[in-house]
């Protein structure tokens, strides 16, 4: 993949959104460590946003490749993907991407894209909550023109997902079953809606009973927390163990049936994606060495350059 060197003097130095085949210019540094104090800084003020910048990451990227389509607002005529029922009202974050990208514009304009902020904020995710160094991230992404409803639906893999479904997801974004089972750590942060746990706690596929999948004591506790009817309003945490440090220990509770959705607990289901569980939970270093791989390889799907997209001046809005 080539990227498009872009570069604007400015009072930080040299601003630039690409770096080819692995070169690190002082000017992208410059730009990259102007991303990372404003997203330290903003972390520091809410722990949450770090599991959000990273789910909103990937939900971008699978649908249509990494453009920044994710932040597009709907219009009078379209719905866009931040409206699918995958996104709303569950994906977060929005405000962070725009406090970003408002900073940079007022530095250089029209250089940095929204798509670029996302990847780089990803980057910062990954590094403010787990054991991670800051990784090298390519830059020169433009932003896609079009967002659709539809396609967050026919692309987003949803939490009820078996693990044939997710392993065809992912291979359809050219990653493979080791990647799919490495990304799924992403999980190990944040929260979810009891809507999408699908009732795994007390009435699983109208059963009434419980999800015999299930950890007993899991299911009591989200029987607690959710009540016996999901409701769309209240939260739990995905990863019992560690839910604010992004760590392996999401497999550990993968392997004590701990896995707060189906898609999580189908993992055990494959002997393929099972032995990648129970690496990813036996070796911390080798997981988190995969994680970094998988996030660059995600950040890199389909990307947009040159005249294929633009940048804008509002990642909320097309030029």
């Amino acid at each position: 993949m080539k990227f498009l060197a872009v570069v604007c003097l400015v009072a930080l130095g040299f601003l630039i959104s690409d770096v080819g085949a692995g070169r690190h210019g002082r000017g992208r540094r410059n730009a990259e460590d102007l991303i990372a104090k404003l997203m330290a800084d903003i972390v520091s003020k809410d722990p949450r946003v770090p599991a959000r910048i990273i789910r909103m990451h990937f939900h971008d990227c699978f649908v249509r490749g990494c453009d920044g389509s994710i932040l597009l607002n709907s219009t009078s005529t379209n719905k866009a993907e931040k409206d699918a029922p995958p996104n709303n009202p569950s994906l977060q974050g929005f405000n962070v991407i725009d406090q970003i990208k408002q900073v940079l514009e007022s530095q250089c304009p029209n250089v940095v894209s929204c798509a670029d902020i996302l990847t780089y904020a990803a980057r910062e995710s990954v590094a403010l909550t787990g054991r991670f160094n800051r990784y090298a991230v390519r830059g020169g992404r433009k932003d896609g023109r079009i967002s659709l409803e539809s396609e967050a639906l026919q692309n987003l893999p949803p939490p009820s997902s078996n693990v044939s479904s997710l392993i065809q997801k992912f291979a359809s974004k050219g990653l493979s079953l080791e990647e799919m089972v490495t990304l799924s750590g992403g999980h190990s942060i944040g929260v979810s809606h009891c809507s999408s746990i699908s009732g795994r706690q007390v009435n699983f596929k109208n059963s009434g009973k419980p999800d015999p999948t299930l950890n007993s004591n899991l299911a009591a506790s989200l029987r607690q927390q959710c009540g016996s009817v999901s409701t769309v309003d209240k939260i739990v945490v995905m990863d019992t163990f560690t839910p604010t440090v992004l760590d392996n220990k999401y497999y550990t509770g993968l392997l004590q049936n701990k896995g707060l959705f189906t898609s999580d607990q189908s993992l055990l289901t494959d002997i393929r994606t099972l032995r990648e569980v129970r690496g990813n939970s036996a070796i911390p270093s080798t997981w988190e060495t995969k994680f970094v791989n998988g996030m660059t390889k995600m950040g890199e799907i389909q990307v947009l350059t040159g005249k294929q997209g633009e940048v804008r001046r509002k990642c909320s809005l097309v030029n």
